[in-house]
């Protein structure tokens, strides 16, 4: 084990499968910061938006990267994001947001910069990182490793709810998610793959309590094992 008194618990899975959701309860619930990659991402890709930087071109990403300051600062109801110092925690949840940040990720040198800046942020444990490759390439030796996965038309559903109104028609929703999940595993950095030590959750059939009863008893398991804290409070 490391020098960590506290977990590093990593959460994979693809879009759509709750990730996000399960992570910031499980923060909640231990008193542990919820580091968001998918939320950097998104905060570089605004960037790239704005700036009017070509998402093909890798070289611009990574000097854009380097000149941009990312934060994520917990709150009560969530992680605030700053870039460059301005909340951008709703907008880059918009939709032109989450594809331009789905294309700049396949790059390996702006997954290699990101990459970096995470490890920095989660170097002393006590944190919950959701992602696609946290268990694999970011924190590799995180204690705790959850693969999250549904059936792409649950998934799609999902999504479908919540944006009822404005959205895009559950066919739709699931034929993006489809795409998506092609992008993901088959890129060639860092594709989305299960670690080979994660506990693998399918919700499909589960709800939300259920899919967090699951991963509290996994996080408690190896807490046990370990003999470090799982929570804040301990």
């Amino acid at each position: 084990m490391s020098m960590r008194n506290r977990l590093v618990i990593a959460i994979d899975g693809p879009a759509g499968a709750g990730k996000s959701t399960l992570a910031a309860r499980l923060a909640q619930k231990l008193g542990y910061i919820n580091l968001e990659s998918g939320a950097m991402y998104r905060a570089l890709a605004l960037q790239a938006l704005a700036s009017g930087v070509a998402l093909d071109d890798e070289g611009a990403l990574v000097a854009l990267a380097e000149r941009s300051r990312i934060e994520l600062r917990p709150e009560a109801d969530g992680n605030r994001v700053l870039l460059d110092g301005r909340d951008v925690s709703q907008r880059i949840r918009e939709q032109d947001v989450t594809d331009a940040a789905s294309r700049l990720s396949v790059h390996p040198r702006v997954r290699e910069w990101m990459v970096a800046r995470q490890r920095e942020m989660g170097a002393q444990g006590g944190i919950i990182m959701e992602g696609r490759d946290i268990g694999t390439k970011v924190f590799p030796d995180a204690e705790v490793k959850i693969f999250l996965d549904a059936a792409p038309e649950v998934r799609g559903d999902r999504r479908f709810r919540q944006k009822p109104e404005g959205g895009l028609p559950t066919e739709a929703v699931i034929a993006e998610l489809r795409e998506r999940d092609r992008r993901d595993r088959t890129r060639i950095a860092s594709p989305l793959v299960p670690a080979s030590d994660a506990v693998i959750i399918d919700s499909t059939n589960m709800s939300i309590d259920e899919v967090m009863t699951r991963a509290e008893a996994i996080i408690a398991e190896r807490s046990s094992v370990l003999g470090c804290r799982s929570s804040a409070k301990d």
